[in-house]
C-alpha cells in the first residue's frame, strides 16, 4: 500500500488561496514527504485561468507552476522519492518534445519519475491554447489515443516513425531512453479512460468516485488488462482522493466543506459525480474514520493513494496535514514505508 501527496502546482484559486505557494516551498514540501516516508509527489498541470476561477478572483489571477520542471528541480534536491504528474494534460503536449523531456527527468532523477497523463478537466483551457484545433473540431479523447501510442514508441523503440490524424514524425531516434521500463498512469474515470490505461497503463488514476462504481471499473480495469493480452495486475490502481484529517469526525467535515475544493468540484458537475458522497469517498475524518475508509477502499482493490490533495488555507496549514496523515495514517496502514 502506497501513499502520495499532489504538489500545489496549479491549484491557486481552485483549492487554494491567491497566492498560496511559493517556488521555495515545493522543494522543501517534498523533502518533509520524503522524511515522512510518503511513496511520492506529484504536479498538475494548469495553463489558464478558468473561466469560474475568474469570476472569484477577478483582480488576482492564480500563479500556475509547469509540473515537469517543478518535478526537475526536486529531483535535484532529495533521493529516494519518486515524481510523477498527476495529471500532464497530454491533448496540449507535442508528443515528440514530451519524450524528450521526460526522458532527461527519468535520467537526471535515477529512474524516479512517473508520467500520468489525462485530457484536462477544462476543456476551455485546451480552447483557449489550440483554437485553430477547435475549427476543425479536433476531439481530446482522439489526440490521447494517438499520444499515447506515439509515446510508446518514442519511449521504447530506437527509430521510430508515426503518421496520425493529428500527430506525425518520421524517423526519429531519441536517446537516452528512461532509465526504467517508463510507467505511464492514465487518468480518467469513464469507460475510455479504462480501456487506455487497461491497453497502455502501468496504472489507473482516476479521482474519487461513489465506491460500487470504483468497485465495478476495477473489476472492469481488470477484466480489460488481461483482454489486451496483459496480466491482470499489471495496472496500479491509483485513485486520487482528498484528505482532512481533524480530532473529530464532525470538525474534519466541516473544515472540508468550507474550502475552495467545493467551488472547484462544483464546476466539474458536468463528470458525472454525485457531490452528495464527496466526504464519504475522501480521506475526510478523524485518523481512526480515515484508517476505516483506507482499509475499504484497500478491500476493493486500490493498491495506491495517488497525489492526495490537502485542501488548506495556508502552505504551513498544508504541512501541518501532511505530517498529521503520515503520522495517523501511513504509519499504521504501510508501516514498512515509515521511516
Amino acid at each position: 500500500m502506497k501513499f502520495s501527496v499532489c504538489l500545489p502546482t496549479g491549484f491557486e484559486g481552485l483549492i487554494h488561496s491567491i497566492p498560496f505557494v511559493k517556488p521555495d516551498d515545493f522543494v522543501r514540501l517534498a523533502q518533509l514527504c520524503e522524511r515522512l516516508g510518503y511513496d511520492s509527489v506529484w504536479g498538475n498541470d494548469h495553463i489558464t485561468t478558468q473561466h469560474y476561477v475568474r469570476e472569484l478572483f477577478p483582480n488576482t489571477p492564480p500563479n500556475f507552476y509547469e509540473p515537469l520542471i517543478t518535478m526537475s528541480m526536486i529531483a535535484g534536491a532529495t533521493t529516494t522519492l519518486r515524481l510523477g504528474t498527476a495529471l500532464l494534460v497530454l491533448p496540449m503536449r507535442e508528443p515528440v518534445y514530451l519524450a524528450k523531456q521526460i526522458s532527461t527527468l527519468d535520467q537526471l532523477s535515477g529512474g524516479r519519475f512517473t508520467l500520468g497523463v489525462g485530457i484536462g478537466a477544462y476543456k476551455e483551457e485546451f480552447n483557449a491554447q489550440s483554437p485553430r484545433l477547435v475549427e476543425q473540431g479536433a476531439r481530446r479523447g482522439d489526440m490521447m489515443d494517438e499520444a499515447l501510442d506515439a509515446l510508446h514508441r518514442l519511449l521504447t523503440e530506437q527509430k521510430c516513425s508515426f503518421d496520425g490524424k493529428h500527430y506525425a514524425f518520421r524517423d526519429i531516434e531519441m536517446l537516452p531512453k528512461p532509465v526504467q521500463r517508463f510507467p505511464i498512469y492514465v487518468g480518467g474515470h469513464n469507460l475510455e479512460a479504462v480501456e487506455r490505461a487497461a491497453r497502455w497503463g502501468s496504472g489507473w488514476l482516476p479521482a474519487w468516485r461513489p465506491m460500487q462504481e470504483m468497485k465495478d471499473r476495477i473489476a472492469l480495469l481488470r477484466e480489460r488488462t488481461i483482454a489486451n493480452g496483459r496480466q491482470p495486475g499489471a495496472v496500479e490502481v491509483a485513485p486520487q482522493f482528498s484528505v482532512t484529517i481533524a480530532n473529530t469526525v464532525e470538525e474534519a467535515e466541516a473544515k472540508h466543506m468550507a474550502s475552495g475544493l467545493v467551488a472547484h468540484r462544483k464546476s466539474l458537475a458536468y463528470t458525472g459525480r454525485d457531490l452528495s458522497q464527496q466526504l464519504a469517498m475522501n480521506l475526510v475524518g478523524s485518523p481512526e474514520a480515515i484508517l476505516e475508509k483506507v482499509d475499504r477502499l484497500r478491500g476493493i482493490g486500490v493498491d495506491h493513494f495517488c497525489a492526495l490533495i490537502f485542501p488548506t488555507d495556508t502552505i504551513e496549514e498544508m504541512r501541518e496535514q501532511v505530517e498529521w496523515f503520515a503520522e495517523a495514517v501511513l504509519k499504521v496502514a504501510a508501516p514498512s514505508r515509515a521511516p
